[in-house]
């Protein structure tokens, strides 16, 4: 019988983030209190985005609208790094960035919680920017699974390919 395995990985998905920022967009220029303030938000790029607005307390309040319309599409705020706002000409910017993988130094505190508190017989591999987990059993994987979900970690976790 082959090993069980699925792939941990941390992504999140483009056209929600596309919505979340488009919804934050609609919102900024409707709400009386961003009126007359310059507050936008544009993509800038794959998994980047620019806030910008006239003073650097609006633009921190852009970002908060920004954060709940994210939170509400399901993307994880730890897959999310917003800069300090900066001066650009005469309006305040934060540029926002979105993690796509799991880094290497992230892979390898994964797997060494894997390795020393997941079940015996459960080998983590790192493969590029995801970890591949396989076992003999699939009860040993989904306790992995729990006991990734329990931990808190600085990256966002999905697991796919279960098979």
């Amino acid at each position: 019988m082959a090993d069980a395995s699925f792939d941990i990985v941390s992504e999140i998905d483009l056209a929600e983030l596309d919505n979340a920022v488009d919804q934050t967009r609609r919102e900024l220029s409707t709400r009386y209190d961003f009126r007359g303030t310059g507050a936008g938000v544009e993509r800038s790029g794959e998994g980047t985005a620019v806030l910008s607005a006239e003073t650097e307390d609006r633009v921190k309040a852009a970002l908060d609208v920004l954060k709940d319309k994210l939170v509400r599409r399901g993307i994880s705020l730890k897959a999310m790094e917003a800069s300090e706002p900066r001066q650009s000409g005469k309006e305040s910017k934060i540029d926002v960035t979105f993690q796509q993988g799991i880094g290497a130094e992230d892979a390898k505190k994964i797997g060494k919680i894997i390795r020393e508190e997941g079940p015996k017989g459960v080998k983590p591999q790192i493969q590029g920017d995801k970890l591949r987990v396989t076992g003999k059993k699939r009860d040993d994987l989904q306790g992995v699974i729990r006991l990734l979900k329990g931990k808190e970690l600085d990256v966002a976790l999905q697991f796919t390919n279960y098979r």
